[in-house]
């Protein structure tokens, strides 16, 4: 069943988010992984207006999910995102 990683993003630095954009989409297709949506724009339907950048992306399994987040390519990624500002990362299960 596919899973998630939805990330939400309190962008301090936008200059320092280049070189991390440049590094996780090879990193990201190595374990199966596709963007579905990529910092576009956001609408508040309800709830408290959301003003932080999200990114989706799906992989086959929850499984691939966390062999990306925990690979040592993305370990090292994760080390340019000093400074970008405040990442909050969570993983879910899809429907069959």
């Amino acid at each position: 069943m596919p899973a998630y990683l939805i990330v939400r993003v309190n962008v301090d630095d936008p200059a320092l988010l280049k070189a991390y954009q440049a590094a996780t989409p090879s990193i990201i297709e190595k374990y199966h992984g596709k963007f579905i949506a990529r910092g576009g724009a956001v609408v508040t339907l309800e709830g408290p207006d959301e003003s932080r950048r999200i990114v989706v992306l799906e992989f086959p399994e929850l499984s691939d999910v966390k062999a990306y987040y925990y690979s040592p390519e993305y370990s090292e990624a994760r080390k340019l995102r000093e400074g970008i500002g405040s990442f909050e990362v969570i993983a879910v299960d899809g429907v069959k």
